[in-house]
């Protein structure tokens, strides 16, 4: 099997850390985010690793802001990727990014295709750029979330084998 790399996306909430771990449980999976390495800077100015609207506006922020500086949220990204092309331990590699430059920027960059994971149940988060911009991309799947745990396995299930397997 050929190593592949996703770009997801979703609102908080949505499912797309469970959508990771079923496909784990199917295709040796890696994930990671854009906004990680923005958490670890982030922790050093005592952000507490909460998720209220405050503080998704301040990581959203400080990612913009270290973007415009060194571009370094996308500089770690690469080297993950660089990474994951190494490692023999995982064929597939997902990515969260929230900003539709920046996915679009990461599926050319990294040949990646997209998903937006979709739970209706969930509200949309307006509260910062980055979230505010989740549905302003055209995706090359969508994933729904809207029903039981079982639906989504299945979901998850028949994408890997109709786009992965």
């Amino acid at each position: 099997m050929k190593k592949q790399i996703f770009i997801t996306n979703g609102t908080g909430g949505c499912g797309k850390d469970t959508f990771a771990c079923i496909l784990n449980d199917l295709i040796p999976t890696k994930k990671i985010s854009s906004i990680d390495s923005v958490k670890s800077i982030a922790s050093l100015c005592e952000w507490d690793g909460k998720k209220t609207q405050k503080d998704r506006k301040f990581l959203s922020d400080l990612k913009l802001l270290l973007a415009g500086y060194n571009d370094f949220p996308f500089s770690v990204l690469r080297n993950e990727v660089e990474n994951f092309n190494s490692d023999f331990k995982y064929e597939i590699l997902l990515i969260d990014i929230r900003e539709p430059k920046e996915i679009e920027r990461a599926v050319k960059e990294f040949k990646a295709k997209t998903i937006l994971i979709k739970n209706n149940r969930v509200a949309p988060i307006t509260s910062n750029m980055a979230d505010a911009n989740v549905f302003n991309y055209k995706y090359d799947f969508i994933i729904e979330n809207n029903g039981t745990m079982d639906e989504l396995r299945d979901t998850v299930k028949k994408f890997a084998k109709e786009n992965i397997l």
